[in-house]
């Protein structure tokens, strides 16, 4: 292993691991031949092979809040040694524990939790000048102080062998009309989702226009996609039926994406769908969806951004006011 290997602790959120693909193709581009490793939770990791930038992929074996000192010791003393550089994504104290036992020469993130003291170059988040975290990413693989100017699109690649594979193991024939995908689920909260009756609504005023309808999600998102489906019906539902691999090969194969602000609207972007993504207690303003076919619908109300996984003022207007008229105009710009 060379002396420039560069190791960057990756993201616990599938959208968030997406926008890392841009950090990813920058550190690339200015040193193609140093080797790039790329640390993660497993429900994250997988989106590694979808880009060819990275060399080698790492499972973190942690759960979300877990600390694990001892593991991540052993862990980090079987890296000592190979990495000239470390990056940290996540803002944790405990993300900066691996590559401080690795002895990584360079250990660069953000400052906060205490965790200046584990880093050889902690920076100041200045929010203002970085609003988005596609642009916070790429800022920590360019020098102190170096403007963060136009990053790369987040691009994922699928062979045409992982869509036949994933059709395969679900029993699925690749669809004979223009495919919509619609993902109704949003893992941080209800005050992301959308409401299933207008999910389904777009589904049945796109059925008519000879489009089949397929529904994304996790386990999590069952909930929200049975609704859709009773209501719409003529769906195929999809949720917590796929490995995240799955999806991603299977959204591919859609002509048009219709989402939450969530890590499949991401995944969606990155393979360039044609995506409409709802917005509601988030911001497009942070997390947009970074794709020349995307729109990014948001009512901007008085009350939003509010970042609260339940509305707190119990009306959930950002997401009711935004009708799915509104999404079908955007549909059909597209």
């Amino acid at each position: 292993m060379t002396a420039a290997a560069t190791l960057v602790i990756g993201p616990a959120w599938i959208g968030d691991m997406v926008l890392a693909h841009s950090l990813f193709q920058v550190l690339k581009a200015r040193d193609p031949g140093a080797a790039l490793h790329v640390a993660a939770p497993p429900w994250t990791l997988p989106l590694a092979a979808f880009m060819p930038e990275v060399d080698r992929a790492v499972a973190l074996p942690f759960a979300h809040g877990e600390v694990k000192l001892w593991r991540r010791l052993a862990i980090g003393r079987g890296m000592a040694g190979r990495y000239d550089r470390a990056i940290l994504l996540p803002n944790s104290f405990k993300s900066a524990l691996v590559p401080f036992f690795a002895r990584a020469r360079r250990r660069i993130g953000y400052a906060g939790e205490g965790r200046s003291v584990l880093l050889t170059d902690a920076r100041r988040l200045d929010k203002a000048a970085l609003p988005r975290t596609v642009d916070r990413f790429v800022a920590l693989g360019l020098a102190p102080g170096e403007p963060v100017i136009d990053p790369p699109q987040p691009r994922l690649s699928v062979a045409p062998a992982r869509v036949d594979d994933a059709l395969a193991a679900l029993g699925l024939a690749r669809p004979d009309r223009p495919m919509l995908a619609l993902c109704p689920g949003a893992e941080y909260g209800p005050a992301k989702r959308w409401p299933p009756a207008y999910f389904a609504d777009v589904a049945r005023r796109q059925r008519a226009r000879g489009r089949v309808v397929w529904l994304f999600g996790g386990a999590a998102d069952r909930e929200s996609a049975a609704a859709v489906a009773a209501a719409a019906a003529d769906c195929v539902d999809l949720t917590g039926r796929t490995s995240l691999d799955q999806a991603v090969a299977l959204l591919s194969l859609a002509g048009a994406v219709v989402t939450n602000d969530s890590g499949l609207m991401h995944v969606a972007a990155a393979l360039g769908r044609k995506v409409v993504a709802v917005f509601g207690s988030s911001s497009p303003r942070m997390t947009p969806p970074l794709a020349p076919d995307a729109t990014a619908l948001w009512l901007a109300l008085e009350c939003s951004p509010c970042y609260q996984r339940r509305c707190p003022l119990g009306h959930l207007d950002c997401l009711g006011k935004l009708r799915p008229d509104h999404v079908i105009a955007a549909l059909e710009e597209a």
